[in-house]
C-alpha cells in the first residue's frame, strides 16, 4: 500500500531513481538482494497498458482511495482486537482457553465465544459438534448408506474448529500423532483436520463444563492409561 501510495502510476515509478527503491525496500524490512534487483529490472523493462491519461489518471486517484480505505479498515480492526482482548482477559472463563495449544491470542476469544458462559447452552459436546457442522451427516436411502459433511452449518463456528485443530498440530503431541495417523490412513489434510477437531470439541467441552483448564500432561496420562487396559483386555 505504500508502494501505491508513492507510485500510483508506471510513468511515476519509471522516474524514480534505483537507489530510492532499494531504501524504500530495505526500509519495509524486504532485503534480499537478488529479489530486490529482480524487481528493479522489470520495473525498468515493464511497458505500460496504455498511455491514455484519461485511463490512467482516474484509475491512480482510485488505488490510492482504497489504499486510504483499507488503512481506515485496519485501524478499525486493531481497535476491535484490542477490545477484544480487554474483554476477554476479563471474562471468568478466559483461563479455559488462553493456554489452549494453539489457541492464541486470535483463537481462544473465538472459542470462548462458542462456548458462552452458559452451562445449560449446550447438553452435551454432540450437541456443539452437529450445530458447527464438524460432525459428519450419515443418510440412509433403501439399503445404501453414505456419510458427507454438514452443507448448512454457522462458518464461524465451523472455521474456528478447523483453525484451533490446525494450530494444534503444532503444539500437541497427541495432536500431530492423531493428525499423521489419518493421513496415514488416506484422508486428505481437511478431513484428517475435521476428524481432530471432532476430538477437541469432546476435550473442551469437558473442562467447559467442569471448569477445569486443559492439561496436556493429565491428558497423555489418561491416553496412557486407556492403552495399558486395552492391552490387558486383550
Amino acid at each position: 500500500m505504500d508502494f501505491l501510495q508513492r507510485w500510483p502510476t508506471c510513468a511515476l515509478l519509471k522516474k524514480a531513481r534505483s537507489q530510492t527503491l532499494r531504501a524504500f525496500y530495505y526500509a519495509h524490512n524486504a532485503r534480499n538482494q537478488a529479489l530486490i534487483e529482480a524487481r528493479l529490472a522489470k520495473f525498468s523493462s515493464s511497458v505500460p497498458l496504455t498511455e491514455d491519461s484519461a485511463v490512467i489518471e482516474p484509475l491512480s486517484i482510485v488505488a490510492q482511495m482504497l489504499v486510504c480505505a483499507i488503512r481506515a479498515i485496519e485501524r478499525t480492526v486493531e481497535q476491535l482486537q484490542d477490545k477484544i482482548a480487554i474483554l476477554f482477559a476479563q471474562h471468568p472463563d478466559h483461563l479455559l482457553f488462553e493456554n489452549l495449544p494453539g489457541a492464541g491470542k486470535n483463537l481462544a476469544p473465538r472459542l470462548l465465544c462458542i462456548f458462552g458462559s452458559d452451562r445449560s447452552r449446550w447438553p452435551d459436546a454432540t450437541a456443539i459438534q452437529k450445530y458447527s457442522g464438524i460432525a459428519p451427516v450419515m443418510e440412509r436411502s433403501g439399503k445404501s448408506s453414505w456419510v458427507h459433511r454438514r452443507l448448512f452449518r454457522p462458518k464461524f463456528l465451523c472455521q474456528t474448529f478447523h483453525e484451533f485443530a490446525g494450530q494444534s498440530i503444532h503444539h500437541s503431541k497427541w495432536a500431530a500423532v492423531f493428525y499423521n495417523r489419518q493421513r496415514g490412513k488416506g484422508k486428505s489434510h481437511t478431513c484428517a483436520i475435521r476428524a481432530l477437531a471432532f476430538k477437541w470439541i469432546r476435550i473442551l467441552f469437558r473442562c467447559w463444563k467442569s471448569r477445569r483448564p486443559y492439561d496436556e500432561t493429565l491428558y497423555l496420562r489418561s491416553i496412557e492409561n486407556q492403552y495399558k487396559k486395552s492391552l490387558k483386555v486383550i
